[in-house]
């Protein structure tokens, strides 16, 4: 565990596993700078999220989306059938939230998580964009990136990669 302070902002840099689910242990990853926000990105790649799962509280300067990740370690490990597992990804000091092609309001037709990108700003800050399928997109304007990635349970077994839910 590594923490040091740029700019105010207190980072911890460790990934953590805790628990189990079935065969795999439950994720728990801190992204504070680019890198690790990639790692966590190839963890939500094809995640399937309802819009009425992403929660934007402006007040705590945080949004929480809820999903249904594909688990990458079990089916890296040869297992046949693919896995979801229920997880929450969390970003917090968000200055602004926007999106585009999404309707938040609209609680029908999930999203599919292509992955998570982080554009520096004025150090420590900038933008987070979360890219979705059919040119849906959030972008999260953040003073420092402090991103969390938790898993929270087993998922739906009849929902597999490709499947509408």
């Amino acid at each position: 565990m590594e923490i040091r302070v740029e700019d105010g902002c207190k980072i911890r840099l460790y990934p953590r596993l805790t628990g189990t689910i079935g065969m795999s242990p439950q994720l728990k990853l801190i992204a504070l700078d680019s890198d690790d926000l990639a790692v966590i990105s190839a963890h939500v790649q094809d995640a399937r999220v309802q819009p009425s799962d992403i929660i934007w509280r402006q007040s705590e300067k945080r949004l929480v989306i809820g999903m249904n990740r594909l688990d990458w370690e079990q089916t890296l490990a040869g297992e046949s059938e693919p896995r979801r597992l229920i997880a929450a990804l969390r970003f917090d000091r968000v200055l602004a939230c926007k999106s585009r092609n999404i309707d938040l309001a609209g609680p029908e037709g999930a999203l599919d998580l292509i992955g998570i990108e982080f554009h520096p700003g004025d150090a420590p800050g900038g933008s987070a964009l979360l890219l979705f399928s059919h040119g849906g997109a959030l972008r999260l304007d953040v003073e420092c990136l402090e991103c969390e990635l938790t898993d929270l349970g087993a998922g739906d077994p009849d929902i597999a990669p490709g499947d509408d839910i």
